[in-house]
């Protein structure tokens, strides 16, 4: 059975101003990703703007990642659908293509109950051939994978994962006390991370990591390795940063902050638009006391 560990950044899905895809910038970021130390990649996650992307643009996506990975670390795409005859043919075609694993969500226009989520997973995982890495995150979806849940689909073996958004933390724990060591649990919130990590987590699914992934790394590793002291310096001054994470403009403020840390482009698609005026001085202040903190901290 696959397992998976480590820091896997959810990437940003680079594109030019006149909103087309860049794969050359997204290449980039994932070789940056990669040689500052991160464990794997999943590419078209929610962050990486993965519904307003074409089937075409998706599959170029993962063609593009496929070759910059090079075999280096695992590769994920997410799969996002509303129906599942559809996210079964992606789920097929996204194996051909050279993905290694999926991090799949919940039908992502109908708010099902616990018999139908369990269902919908049973059909995904028995349908398809790659490990799978479950998208918890009811706060944006209304779909709460429970413990419950998880323990109900247990047999399905290519279930793999889970990415833990609840933003309740004592889920973690009751992970653990309800499903075992059955499923790898990985941090789904940036500033929930130190917590989760002392609760047990063996991943994060990271949102900042792709302005600063060897300071992520530094983090993650420090936090597995119990030197929590240390960590949670170097928490503190991550976590205004991270908060950026959780807001419903997430992918602006990310993409913002990658162009501020290593000339990215921040250009996000429809109906997404650019930062403007006193959001952007907001965030981008936020942006550049953090690169100013990690200078001062000595890991910048």
């Amino acid at each position: 059975m696959t397992t998976w560990t480590g820091v896997f950044p959810a990437v940003t899905t680079k594109l030019h101003k006149d909103e087309s895809v860049d794969l050359a910038a997204t290449q980039a970021s994932i070789d940056r990703l990669i040689t500052s130390g991160v464990s794997g990649v999943i590419v078209l996650p929610m962050l990486g703007e993965n519904a307003s992307l074409t089937a075409m643009e998706r599959e170029k996506v993962i063609l593009a990642a496929k070759e910059a990975v090079a075999g280096r670390v695992p590769l994920l795409s997410g799969l996002a659908h509303v129906g599942m005859s559809d996210a079964l043919a992606s789920a097929r075609h996204y194996e051909k293509l050279g993905a290694q694993g999926l991090m799949a969500f919940p039908s992502i226009a109908y708010k099902s109950d616990p018999r139908e989520t369990a269902q919908w997973y049973r059909t995904l995982g028995t349908g398809c051939g790659l490990p799978i890495m479950i998208y918890n995150n009811p706060i944006a979806y209304g779909v709460d994978v429970t413990p419950a849940i998880l323990n109900e689909i247990a047999d399905v073996e290519t279930i793999v994962c889970i990415k833990e958004e609840t933003g309740d933390i004592r889920r973690v724990t009751d992970l653990y006390n309800e499903c075992g060591d059955r499923f790898s649990v990985f941090c789904g919130v940036d500033d929930l991370l130190l917590e989760s990590a002392a609760l047990g987590v063996t991943g994060w699914v990271s949102g900042m990591t792709n302005a600063w992934p060897a300071e992520c790394v530094k983090l993650f590793n420090l936090c597995k390795a119990g030197k929590f002291a240390e960590a949670l310096e170097l928490y503190r001054v991550l976590t205004p940063a991270f908060h950026l994470d959780t807001d419903v403009k997430l992918v602006q403020y990310i993409k913002l902050a990658e162009m501020v840390t290593y000339g990215a482009p921040e250009w996000v698609r429809a109906p997404r638009l650019p930062l403007i005026g006193e959001e952007r001085a907001r965030v981008l202040a936020v942006i550049e006391n953090t690169v100013a903190a990690l200078k001062a901290h000595g890991t910048h």
